[in-house]
């Protein structure tokens, strides 16, 4: 039985658009962030196609975009459904917590009892009617004042996840497939990666949080007091003219953590963090292999080829290519190769090695070659 009507009425999607995705260097940048590109084939892009899959359950009016002031009118252009008043600008990335517990101080406020949902803007989800099934029974946990995730069940000792160990079923009206949590696991090895898809117990961690917004506030609260006290602070002023002056003093100084140490973690800890085991297909999108096994379905020895105009030749090889230049790209005899062509930039590594791009990064940002990041 899915949430009650009232549970759903009560619902809002909280959309956290930020970050470069630095593993996607270098078509993702600071000023065109992987979230507003088209990854996937689909036509648009993954922050469109993250509204497209939530308007459905909240409404075009009941979505919340959080995202850094650089990049206000290509979200704006993108999502012209966008109310401005939905629109919340960080004037610099503070993390996940301040992100989401600003969304939520500011919701609470216009609406108290609000249930919010976030869903991160680049990701990449398959089977949409599962998706709102899990948000659904999402939303009824949280209702009964449960911090809420959902989880994937893995479908290959991934070692480019988080997991989630569940350790048994919760009794929740609304929510029949709803387990507790044990503990979130960092990112394992390939060897516990496989112990883990054996074991059963353990889900792809998708970094989705739904909760009642006073909840999640009382949750950070615990763990972060100033942080709390800051974003209060900041939501007491939100729809005022004082918003601007009160932003630039408060929130540089909010303490940067990301929602899985300062709430998931600990609440956990305590018994109070439920997973939904979601059905659908998932994935983050948190490097080029990804994006190469999206395009391959499954078909190891296919080239993915994307970039309009991508000019490309290729005898017996696999892998991705992603050209934005009109160059001619020939490829013999290279499998599983991964291959960026940028006018300003040239990336070639190998799908094995993908998760390594962000090191380049790192790389780039010390020897002060900023202008290609």
């Amino acid at each position: 039985m899915p949430a009650t009507s009232d549970a759903l009425a009560r619902f809002y999607s909280v959309i956290p658009a930020g970050g470069i995705g630095s593993r996607l260097w270098p078509l993702s940048r600071a000023d065109a962030p992987k979230f507003l590109h088209d990854l996937t084939g689909s036509g648009q892009t993954l922050l469109r196609d993250t509204w497209d899959r939530l308007a459905p359950l909240s409404g075009d009016q009941r979505i919340m975009v959080v995202t850094g002031r650089a990049h206000r009118a290509a979200v704006e252009a993108q999502l012209p459904e966008l109310a401005d008043h939905n629109v919340v600008l960080e004037s610099e990335p503070r993390e996940s917590t301040a992100a989401i517990g600003l969304a939520a101080a500011i919701l609470e406020k216009r609406e108290p009892g609000v249930i919010i949902g976030s869903f991160a803007a680049d990701h990449v989800i398959k089977g949409p009617i599962l998706f709102r099934q899990a948000v659904s029974e999402a939303v009824a946990a949280a209702d009964d004042g449960y911090i809420v995730t959902i989880g994937i069940r893995p479908t290959e000792p991934a070692i480019g996840f988080g997991y989630i160990k569940t350790s048994g079923a919760l009794d929740i009206d609304g929510a029949e497939s709803a387990l507790s949590v044990d503990s979130f696991v960092e990112k394992p090895d390939l060897a516990t990666a496989k112990d883990y898809l054996h074991d059963g117990r353990y889900l792809w961690n998708a970094g989705m949080f739904i909760a009642r917004a006073d909840r999640l506030l009382e949750e950070i609260g615990a763990a972060e007091p100033e942080l709390l006290a800051g974003l209060l602070e900041l939501a007491e002023v939100w729809d005022t003219p004082r918003r601007g002056a009160v932003v630039d003093r408060v929130w540089p100084r909010l303490k940067k953590i990301a929602i899985d140490y300062s709430v998931a973690e600990p609440v956990a800890a305590r018994g109070k963090l439920a997973v939904i085991p979601g059905q659908f297909d998932w994935d983050d999108v948190g490097d080029f292999a990804s994006i190469a096994k999206i395009h391959a379905n499954g078909r190891k020895r296919d080239l993915a080829i994307l970039g309009e105009g991508a000019r490309v030749l290729a005898d017996s090889s696999s892998g991705i290519v992603v050209s934005h230049t009109g160059r001619m790209i020939a490829l013999i005899g290279v499998e599983d190769i991964v291959v960026v062509d940028t006018p300003d930039a040239l990336l070639v590594t190998t799908s094995a090695n993908a998760q390594k791009v962000k090191a380049v990064v790192d790389a780039l940002k010390l020897s002060g070659s900023t202008d290609v990041l």
